[in-house]
């Protein structure tokens, strides 16, 4: 039987995930997690420095430029934007896939970073990176534009959609980081069989969390987000484990082992 078939049986014949004793386990593992969910928080930061110097300096640079009064005429913006050349948009197109690629890239390494302290394992810093080769970006990168042009789609129909396929998106980046070996396609699959099977649970968990870290946030004027972003990632995890759980022969401890897949 190849991965991908033992992968949907696993899926087909997964058992009853209890919402609170699911939730317990979250709040477990990301006390054991948080401090590289702090450095997931700022390696993405990092990576998204040029995106946002590219977008950003052009358009302070013109409202300074145009200031009258400390006012800025709008209508700037709008030629800004329409005399913009096809090449600078391009640009833009393809760092926003890089990035998004290379963020999906970090996510999985946290992934895996997340299963080895889990099982009381040792980890690195460079652990994070265990997926950046030009193999798994490629494929980064396909997984990338295909979550998009999912994400778009379903926002197109009302947005209605969108409720159902962010849920089976979201496990895109964990069906990778511990099977980076299958295709684009069979992550896809798996990841709407998985996504669609959890739903409930997924979609609950993620809102809860979701709001919760947005209220601390809140509450804390930004602060509470650099140390509670890691439990946004942690329903997938967690219901990842239970559903279809990792190979025994995949040694947490030696996750670079990754680069030589």
């Amino acid at each position: 039987m190849s991965k991908i078939l033992m992968l949907s049986e696993k899926i087909r014949n997964a058992k009853y995930l209890d919402f609170g004793t699911v939730l317990n386990e979250i709040i477990e593992t990301f006390k054991k997690v948080w401090v590289q969910g702090i450095l997931l928080f700022l390696f993405s930061m990092i990576v998204m420095l040029p995106i946002i110097i590219l977008v950003y300096v052009p358009l302070i640079s013109v409202s300074l430029m145009h200031s009258q009064n400390g006012s800025v005429d709008t209508e700037v913006f709008s030629e800004m934007f329409a005399g913009a050349s096809i090449m600078y948009v391009l640009l833009l197109v393809v760092l926003f896939l890089a990035l998004a690629a290379t963020s999906t890239a970090l996510i999985a390494g946290f992934y895996r970073i997340v299963k080895t302290l889990d099982e009381e394992g040792s980890v690195s810093v460079s652990d994070f990176f265990c997926f950046f080769n030009l193999e798994h970006l490629t494929k980064m990168l396909l997984l990338s534009l295909i979550t998009i042009l999912i994400a778009v789609g379903s926002a197109l129909l009302c947005y209605l959609p969108l409720f159902y396929t962010m849920v089976p998106i979201s496990f895109f980046s964990i069906i990778f980081a511990f099977n980076p070996e299958e295709s684009v396609g069979d992550i896809v699959k798996i990841g709407f069989q998985l996504g669609t099977k959890k739903w409930g649970i997924s979609f609950g968990l993620m809102l809860l969390i979701g709001i919760s870290v947005m209220i601390l946030s809140f509450l804390t004027c930004g602060i509470g987000n650099l140390f509670l972003i890691s439990l946004s990632y942690l329903p997938v995890y967690v219901i990842y484990k239970n559903v279809i759980g990792f190979e025994s022969d995949d040694k947490p401890e030696a996750i670079e082992t990754v680069d030589s897949e």
